[in-house]
Formats: C-alpha cells, sequence, structure tokens
C-alpha cells in the first residue's frame, strides 16, 4: 500500500520517524511543520492555525495529489504543576494537540469521504490513558484527542475513512531532555521493559495501523513499553 501521507510534526522526534518510515515504504510524504523538513514535499505552518492547515493540505493536493493518510504527530511538552499551569499554556496545548488534530481532519475529510477511503492517524499518548504527576496540562490535551478519534470515527465510518489513534509511552526523543524524571534509571526499572520506546517503535505502529489494520477504527494502540496495561 502507498499513496500520498501528510505527517504533521515532521521536521524531528516521532513525527520524522514516522515520515521516515512510511517514506521507505514507498508513501510520497508531505511534512508540515513549524520548522521546514527535507521530504517529498516540506510545509511550513502551524497546525493550531485553520486556514494555514487547509492552505498546505490544498499545496499537497494539488502538487503530489490525492491524499490518503495523515497523520497527526505535532506537539509538544511541559513538566508544570497544576497550579503553575497559565491559562495560555492550558489553550496551547489544547490549540496544537486537539485544535491541530481538528483542523487537520476538517481539510482532509471532505475529499477522503469523496473518494470513500483514507486513514487518519492521531498520535495521543499513554498520559491521556493513566495519568501523569506534572503535566496535567498535556494528558488533559492527549486525553481530549482520543475522544475527537473516537467520536470522529463513528461519524465517518459509512464514507469508507477510519480514524484511530497511537498511544506511545516515553519515547527517547528530544522532546524529553537528558534531565527528564521519564529517562530517570528508576522509573525505567518500574516499566515492563525497562526501557524507553524508540520513536522508530512508534513508526512501525502507525504504518501497522495506515497500511494493515484495515478492520481497525476508533482503536488507540498503546506502544508504551508496558507502562499502561
Amino acid at each position: 500500500m502507498s499513496g500520498v501521507a501528510i505527517v504533521t510534526g515532521a521536521a524531528s522526534g516521532i513525527g520524522a520517524a514516522i515520515a521516515a518510515e512510511l517514506s521507505d515504504r514507498g508513501w510520497q510524504v508531505a511534512g508540515i511543520d513549524l520548522r521546514p523538513s527535507d521530504w517529498d514535499l516540506g510545509l511550513t505552518a502551524d497546525v493550531a492555525d485553520a486556514a494555514s492547515v487547509a492552505d498546505a493540505v490544498r499545496v499537497v493536493e494539488r502538487d503530489l495529489g490525492p491524499v490518503q493518510a495523515v497523520v497527526s504527530a505535532a506537539g509538544h511538552y511541559a513538566i508544570i504543576e497544576v497550579t503553575d499551569i497559565t491559562p495560555e499554556q492550558w489553550h496551547t496545548m489544547l490549540r496544537v494537540h486537539l485544535g491541530g488534530l481538528a483542523n487537520l481532519c476538517r481539510a482532509v475529510l471532505p475529499a477522503m469521504s469523496a473518494r470513500g477511503s483514507g486513514s487518519i492517524v492521531a498520535i495521543t499518548s499513554e498520559l491521556a490513558i493513566g495519568g501523569g504527576d506534572s503535566d496535567a496540562h498535556y494528558a488533559a490535551a492527549k486525553g481530549a484527542v482520543i475522544g475527537l478519534v473516537r467520536s470522529l470515527a463513528a461519524e465517518v465510518a459509512g464514507s469508507g475513512v477510519r480514524v484511530n489513534g497511537v498511544a506511545p509511552g516515553p519515547t527517547d526523543t528530544p522532546l524529553i531532555g537528558p534531565d527528564s524524571p521519564w529517562r530517570d534509571p528508576a522509573y525505567l526499572a518500574t516499566l515492563p521493559l525497562r526501557r524507553l520506546v524508540a520513536p522508530e517503535e512508534v513508526a512501525l505502529a502507525v504504518a501497522y495501523v495506515i497500511e494493515e489494520a484495515t478492520f481497525m477504527t476508533g482503536e488507540i494502540l498503546s506502544p508504551n513499553a508496558g507502562a499502561v496495561i
């Protein structure tokens, strides 16, 4: 299976690993990020800006062709105690994670539905399932992503479009700094697999959902080293 795929957050981390995996599998990959990304097509846009996302999707369809798959991977993470989270920090988390997914879905769904096929994959987090410590705004935003995935999957199933989520655990990317508690050996010892997930492993899970799991919609796949079982 191959075609045109859009990956947001494709300039680094999990998004870059997903873009690389799909590219290796023969997909034409368009990356959307705040920073330039070196794929078949690299576009700079803020996923929280609906008009910018819609413009980027139009460019992808014009230059590469119909979009068969999209992966919403753009995001950021911060450790802040809940009483210290400012209203702007709450709103930014929601605008980027939930809003970014919603904007991407609104931009691609009309054409996907008209063609009767398509796969949308949202990167959420195991923190949305199991909760976390000092990252409530992130966990809440990622939890909202799961709600949107499940609701949208039910809404568009009749059109032939599938909507699923992938919820990684702590992943070995620059998003987790060298002094992060997620890298603490004491924390890693609590994980059944005793290690962080590699971004390339998350990318394999995403590729599976897109290419092979045609029986899945509204589901959340959890490559999290056993952090949530």
